[in-house]
């Protein structure tokens, strides 16, 4: 069967999602849409499909079998409620959305209209992310003690000038956790489990008018015990590669990007060979540790592939709705623990109420 793709939000993300969508067999896209008509107009002049300037038009047209939306982080929640209600699987660029509340909106919307929703963490079809997954699951590293992830990356003032809704509590969500370092939150809790306390500290040190965190570090305590620490920021000149690191008592393992840099267990096995080739052929270059549209898109033609896979099949993505909000409550929690200076324990019952956010929709006029 092919499928019919249509775009929700036609800036910089959309680019990626049509030329992934262009290496899926039997994908197409069709159909775009965005808030402001000349750019929907741009994107369609640039990937051969037609530009829609209102969105239920979009949605009605009976070629478009899946959406997927890339709109600013805050102004996903309407646009995949409308999709799903009109019949329409469902792809969400990362976050899912910025608050849990808008999370379980897209999720019980997907959920009561029978339609796939997918949020999109390509880094999990990484072959080194899955090596990792794959060892964990083996239990390869003893008992894990620690699970770090650090995101120390840098964006220009001119970076956050750019868009309006750029470090805005209301569109944006928060700044390098929500937006940059949502990768590595998903990735780190994917493979160690479940996050059940939480402390931290965040703060804005180098960029200026903008109301969320260039700077955050968090130590986390997981349900099997281990412990980790998250550090992310946007400040860190001239930006590193994100880096994952695993420990236990049998074993420890690190990943930079899309490469494995350590392998080092007590007990071998027969796929350390292929790991060992592995990283001795090293694919990544700078991501987007400085500049983000330095990323490629050959992760997400793989999620897309997955979600396809899953409406023909009938079954779950890989990463659904409820994988996808895991990470917005890990973050949230994060801002909470900062914002009070205490523990927070997850998971949480609602939203936090975020003074710092409160005040960012008072300024706005919100």
């Amino acid at each position: 069967m092919a499928y019919g793709f249509g775009i929700i939000g036609c800036g910089m993300i959309a680019s990626f999602h049509a030329r992934a969508i262009g290496d899926v067999r039997g994908a197409k896209v069709v159909a775009c849409h965005d808030a402001f008509p000349a750019a929907a107009d741009r994107f369609a002049a640039a990937n051969g499909c037609r530009a829609y300037h209102d969105l239920d038009e979009m949605l009605a047209d009976p070629e478009v079998d899946v959406v997927t939306i890339g709109t600013p982080s805050g102004a996903h929640m309407e646009p995949a409620v409308a999709a799903a209600n009109a019949g329409k699987h469902v792809i969400v660029e990362k976050p899912l959305e910025i608050t849990l509340r808008r999370c379980d909106r897209i999720i019980d919307a997907c959920r009561k209209n029978g339609v796939v929703l997918s949020t999109v963490f390509p880094s999990r079809f990484h072959r080194s992310s899955i090596e990792l997954k794959r060892a964990v699951d083996e239990k390869r590293f003893g008992r894990l003690t620690l699970g770090d992830a650090y995101v120390k990356w840098f964006r220009t003032q001119e970076y956050y000038d750019s868009g309006a809704w750029r470090g805005t509590w209301q569109l944006d969500g928060g700044g390098a956790l929500m937006n940059q370092a949502i990768h590595s939150v998903d990735l780190l809790t994917w493979l160690m489990g479940p996050v059940v306390e939480i402390r931290s500290q965040s703060a804005t040190l180098a960029h200026k008018r903008i109301a969320v965190e260039d700077t955050a570090v968090a130590t986390l305590q997981f349900a099997s015990g281990a412990l980790g620490v998250i550090e992310a920021t946007t400040a860190a000149y001239p930006g590193y590669l994100k880096r994952i690191e695993l420990h236990g008592s049998e074993g420890s393992a690190a990943m930079e990007e899309e490469d494995i840099v350590r392998w080092d267990f007590a007990k071998k096995s027969r796929r350390d060979a292929a790991v060992h080739r592995m990283m001795e052929e090293q694919t990544s270059t700078g991501g987007g540790a400085a500049d983000p549209s330095a990323i490629g898109h050959h992760g997400h033609a793989m999620q897309f592939r997955d979600t396809l896979d899953a409406i023909a099949k009938g079954r779950a993505p890989a990463i659904d709705g409820p994988e996808g909000r895991r990470s917005v409550e890990i973050i949230l929690g994060i801002y909470k623990a900062a914002e009070t200076g205490r523990a927070v324990a997850l998971p949480l019952k609602s939203d936090p109420v975020l003074a710092a956010r409160k005040l960012d929709q008072k300024k706005s006029g919100k």
